[in-house]
């Protein structure tokens, strides 16, 4: 009897511990809604709102905690995403202001050595006439009058100069600012991707020689965008870019040349291009991590990959052989 009470009484120990470590969870989500970055009001609140309900949702059962785990991850990188975007768009702001200070200080470097020229040559000329026999009456009147408009002029030109060299800090520090922000915005910037056009005039440009392409043809975009929505599509398109990014050197060029086709062009010997195109068949098919409506949907993506050696053959060919690939690949089926 003895045995059993000690048996229940560290069972009840357990639970108790265990239903701490929910509520300490459960806290630990709220914190995390609640210091929040404050970017724009909308993306921010549904951000908190989201991790809330998260929070609320979370019970001791193990499905539930790693449903929360993967769910905040999405959570989180989907606002990281977000703040790159409000980032990228204050650099933006910021690098039309310092354009815009830039020209002032421009035009009025400019205005400031025209007119000064032309009052310094009015003096000039009033000193001039001063000396004149028949302007010897008011001779001491106009030099003083020319002294005092120098004097004036003079005072003009040091506040100007003053001015000049407050635009110039003001330009230097909105520099600075959008470096940091090109910095802390650079998370997102990896996932960019060259349209078509932009990848057949970089492709025509190719030289013959060890420059292979990394053809891959993925099939579940278009599919979580009917089963889900266009965001989820976005979402899933660019977790793919990334991961593709990973597995690539950071100089390789990638083109999205359609929805669901992408082109990478690599140099190298056709043996390493290969090996590339193994492993993105291998790791980048599968089940994806994405958000809908805060909650966490994994639709499938499916990739097929084929290499083609510049080697040989014309920059035309090669683009014909490309749009052969992806003709013959739209219709079919997945593998």
């Amino acid at each position: 009897m003895l045995s059993i009470h000690a048996a229940m009484t560290e069972l009840d120990q357990i639970a108790a511990q265990r239903d701490v470590a929910v509520d300490c969870y459960r806290e630990a989500l709220q914190n995390v809604a609640n210091y929040a970055v404050e970017l724009d009001e909308q993306v921010t609140s549904q951000h908190r709102r989201h991790v809330e309900e998260l929070a609320a949702r979370v019970t001791s059962s193990v499905e539930s905690l790693r449903d929360a785990g993967a769910t905040l991850r999405a959570l989180l990188r989907e606002y990281r995403s977000r703040a790159a975007e409000y980032l990228n768009s204050i650099r933006e702001q910021l690098a039309s202001t310092a354009h815009a200070l830039e020209e002032v200080m421009e035009s009025l470097a400019q205005a400031d050595g025209d007119h000064e020229a032309r009052i310094r040559a009015a003096l000039g000329t009033m000193r001039e006439a001063a000396q004149h026999p028949a302007a010897s009456p008011v001779r001491d009147m106009l030099l003083s009058a020319a002294d005092s408009i120098a004097s004036g002029v003079e005072d003009m030109r040091k506040q100007h100069q003053a001015h000049v060299a407050e635009f110039m800090a003001e330009i230097r520090v909105l520099h600075t600012r959008i470096g940091q922000l090109e910095s802390a915005a650079s998370v997102d910037s990896v996932t960019q991707l060259l349209s078509r056009g932009e990848m057949e005039r970089h492709v025509l440009s190719l030289e013959p020689g060890d420059v292979n392409l990394v053809l891959m043809v993925t099939s579940g975009l278009r599919l979580a965008e009917v089963r889900f929505n266009a965001e989820v599509a976005s979402q899933l398109a660019g977790a793919f870019t990334k991961r593709l990014r990973n597995l690539v050197p950071p100089t390789v060029t990638i083109g999205r040349w359609s929805t669901e086709e992408f082109v990478a062009i690599l140099e190298g010997p056709a043996g390493a291009a290969i090996k590339v195109a193994k492993a993105i068949g291998e790791q980048l098919s599968g089940a994806y991590s994405c958000l809908l409506d805060g909650k966490v949907v994994r639709p499938d993506l499916q990739v097929r990959v084929m290499v083609i050696e510049r080697a040989e053959g014309s920059a035309e060919r090669l683009l014909g052989r490309i749009r052969e690939y992806m003709s013959q690949s739209a219709t079919a089926p997945a593998v």
